[in-house]
C-alpha cells in the first residue's frame, strides 16, 4: 500500500510554481519509493549476502589503498595520486548506493523523501561523473607516461595534478548543482515508485506530469558534456599511446609499455562497459525483463568500486608491496607490545 497520498483536491499547487491543471484530480506525493529487483522480492534476504560482501570489499579495498598512498612518500607520484582520486569517487559512489540497497533487502525500507532522493541523486551523479573525469585525467597521465617518459616529472608536478583535481571538481559542481534545482519545480503526481534501488535523474523526471523538456535537455546536455566527452578523449588518448607505443623498435619495449596501461584499462572498461551496454539495450536491444535492466544498472554503480582495488593491487606491484609491508609492519609492532606486556 502506498501510504504517501497526500491528498486528491483539483488545483492542488504541488510544487513551487507548478500547480495543477484545474479539471484534473491528481494525487500528488511527498516521497518516492525505491525499488529492489522486480520479481525477486521474496529473496532479498539471500541476495542481500553478495551485496553485502561487495560493501565490505569495497570499504577495505579503497580504503586499504588510500591509507597506503597517504603514508607512503615515495607513492606521490601522478599515477598514484590520481588513483587516489578514483578510489576517493569509488567511496563515495558506493557509500550513496550500496546502504540503500541494503535497506531495502533487509529492512524493506523502501520511501525517501524528496529531500533525501534528490541529495542522493545529485551525490550519485557527482562521483559518477568524479569518476569519469579522474579516468579521463589517468588516461592522459599514461599517455605523458609513454610518450614523454624523460618530460614526465616537469609535465605533471604536483601544481598541476591540483590544478587537474580542482578542475575536475569545478567542472563536475558546475553541471550538477543545478539539477536537484531544476527537480524542484516539477510535480509528481502519477506515480512516486522508481525502478531502481536509488535515486536517478533519468527515473525521477520520468514520474513527472510537469513539463520536463528543460530537464531532459539539460540532463542530455550533462551526459554528453561529461561522461560523453570523457569517454572521446579517452579513445583520442590511447589512439596517440597507441601510435607511440608501435614506433618503439623493441618488441620487449612495446609490450612493458603497453603493460603499463593494463590497470586504467581495466578501469575504463568497468566504468564505460555497462553504461554503454545498457544504454544501447534500452534503444535498439529486444524488450528483456526489468531485473535484467536493474541488474545491468546495479553493476554500472557497483562493480567498478568493488573491481577497481582489487585490479591495482593485483597489477600493481609498487602499490601491493606497501600493503603488504604496512600489514607486516602492523603485526610486527603488535607482537612487540604483546613480548612486552
Amino acid at each position: 500500500m502506498i501510504e504517501t497520498m497526500l491528498l486528491q483536491v483539483p488545483g492542488q499547487i504541488c510544487s513551487p510554481g507548478i500547480t495543477l491543471p484545474v479539471n484534473t484530480t491528481s494525487s500528488v506525493f511527498s516521497s518516492f519509493l525505491v525499488t529492489g529487483i522486480p520479481g525477486l522480492e521474496a529473496a532479498h534476504i539471500g541476495i542481500s549476502i553478495p551485496f553485502c560482501t561487495m560493501f565490505l570489499i569495497t570499504l577495505l579495498g579503497n580504503v586499504t589503498i588510500m591509507t597506503v598512498i597517504w603514508r607512503e612518500h615515495t607513492l606521490h607520484v601522478p599515477m598514484y595520486l590520481f588513483l587516489a582520486m578514483l578510489v576517493a569517487s569509488d567511496l563515495g559512489l558506493s557509500l550513496f548506493t550500496f546502504p540503500t540497497m541494503l535497506r531495502i533487502f533487509w529492512l524493506d525500507a523502501r520511501e525517501l523523501t524528496f529531500p533525501a532522493c534528490f541529495t542522493q541523486m545529485f551525490f550519485i551523479h557527482t562521483f559518477q561523473d568524479l569518476e569519469s573525469a579522474v579516468i579521463l585525467a589517468m588516461a592522459f597521465d599514461r599517455y605523458v607516461a609513454i610518450s614523454h617518459p624523460l618530460h614526465y616529472s616537469s609535465i605533471l608536478t604536483h601544481g598541476v595534478i591540483a590544478k587537474i583535481g580542482l578542475t575536475i571538481v569545478l567542472r563536475t559542481l558546475t553541471v550538477q548543482v543545478p539539477v536537484p534545482v531544476l527537480l524542484k519545480r516539477l510535480c509528481f503526481c502519477r506515480s512516486n515508485v522508481l525502478s531502481h534501488s536509488y535515486c536517478l535523474h533519468p527515473d525521477i523526471i520520468k514520474l513527472s506530469c510537469s513539463n520536463t523538456r528543460i530537464n531532459s535537455i539539460f540532463g542530455l546536455f550533462v551526459l554528453l558534456s561529461t561522461m560523453g566527452l570523457d569517454f572521446l578523449l579517452i579513445l583520442l588518448s590511447y589512439a596517440l599511446i597507441l601510435k607511440t607505443v608501435l614506433s618503439i623498435a623493441s618488441h620487449g619495449g612495446r609490450l612493458k609499455a603497453l603493460n603499463t596501461c593494463i590497470s586504467h584499462l581495466c578501469a575504463v572498461v568497468l566504468f564505460f562497459t555497462p553504461m554503454i551496454c545498457l544504454s544501447m539495450l534500452h534503444r535498439f536491444g529486444p524488450r528483456l525483463p526489468s531485473h535484467v535492466y536493474v541488474a545491468m544498472a546495479n553493476m554500472h554503480f557497483l562493480i567498478p568500486p568493488v573491481m577497481n582495488p582489487i585490479v591495482y593491487v593485483v597489477k600493481t606491484k609498487q602499490i601491493r608491496d606497501k600493503i603488504l609491508k604496512l600489514f607486516f609492519k602492523q603485526r610486527v609492532e603488535k607482537s612487540e607490545v604483546m613480548f612486552v606486556t
